[in-house]
């Protein structure tokens, strides 16, 4: 059982895509909130739904910036350095012209003004994404579920920044230091009930991160208490589930395996897995019509199955600490 006054970190994840992720996340999201209060962080940045399954408002909270260089032609001695040294071929430099950057593709790292002899490069700023924030409409109340989501500016590369930036504003916002919060104190000021619910801490943070194992995942995973490892009964999900339970034992975080759409493969591929490395699984999701019709409308999906699996996890004996 969760102690009290602590907040438990899940990340729900998977290295294949199209397993369900963002399903059983919302859906998970609505089930605890009906006696928790829970936030829901979407991670995956370059594509994030969790918004749309839920109805929610939308509302940026913030800008994401990253380091971009500013060419001063001035001083400028055209030898290229910069260029040479841009892992991202970000910085165009062609023989006795002046450099010129690739915005979206610059990564900020700041290199170019490391080698710039003569102090012609200065940080400069750009939006390369923003994190937003919503309250879900699925007829529960405000107080206990919100969705914190990043999302990456068209044209942008440096996505790792963009998911950083949404999980640090989401942990502020959770443990009461974000602005966010006292604006929305002094809004609620009239309402002591609505007040001492955001005073409140969050029982759950749930991280929906992106598919694979690249270095977004990484860091959608990093500090969290558990992972949800969400795969499907077939060769390619046996696959990339392997890929993400190695992942997830070299990073030494707690994991437990979903399995969705259970009934429509060989279930065996998973179980198999599941006693070979000592991954349990903690719930099996059938393949149903009324689940289907719920996801293709963007709906959140109810079933027994989830609410067990909502039960299992308020039953754990994980808990949440600091990050």
């Amino acid at each position: 059982m969760k102690e009290d006054g602590n907040t438990m970190k899940i990340a729900i994840t998977g290295g294949k895509g199209g397993t369900g992720k963002s399903t059983l996340s919302t859906s998970l999201a609505l089930e605890l909130s009906h006696s928790n209060k829970v936030m829901l962080v979407d991670a995956d940045v370059e594509c994030p739904d969790d918004h749309i399954i839920l109805s929610t408002t939308r509302e940026r909270i913030a800008d994401v910036e990253s380091l971009i260089p500013v060419f001063n032609q001035d001083k400028c001695s055209k030898c290229g350095n910069c260029s040479e040294v841009c892992r991202e071929n970000a910085i165009v430099s062609v023989k006795d012209r002046y450099p010129f950057v690739i915005s979206g593709q610059c990564n900020g790292c700041g290199a170019c003004l490391l080698v710039c002899p003569s102090g012609a490069i200065r940080e400069g700023k750009q939006v390369v994404g923003a994190v937003y924030k919503g309250k879900c409409q699925q007829n529960i109340s405000s107080e206990n579920l919100l969705l914190i989501w990043g999302e990456i500016e068209v044209g942008c590369e440096n996505t790792s920044l963009v998911v950083k930036s949404t999980k640090d504003h989401a942990l502020s916002i959770a443990s009461g230091k974000s602005s966010y919060n006292s604006q929305l104190q002094s809004t609620n000021s009239n309402n002591s009930s609505s007040e001492d619910a955001w005073n409140s801490p969050y029982e759950y943070i749930l991280i929906d991160t992106a598919a694979g194992t690249h270095c977004n995942v990484i860091n959608a995973l990093i500090g969290v208490d558990l992972a949800l490892a969400v795969t499907e009964p077939t060769p390619l999900g046996k696959h990339d589930l392997e890929l993400i339970l190695s992942l997830l034992k070299i990073m030494e975080t707690p994991v437990q395996i979903v399995v969705n759409k259970a009934d429509m493969g060989d279930l065996n591929l998973i179980h198999q897995l599941s006693q070979g490395s000592n991954f349990p699984i903690i719930q099996e999701i059938p393949y149903e019509k009324d689940i289907m019709k719920k996801h293709s409308r963007n709906q959140p999906v109810t079933h027994d199955s989830l609410k067990k699996l909502a039960d299992s996890i308020s039953n754990l004996s994980i808990v949440g600490g600091e990050e």
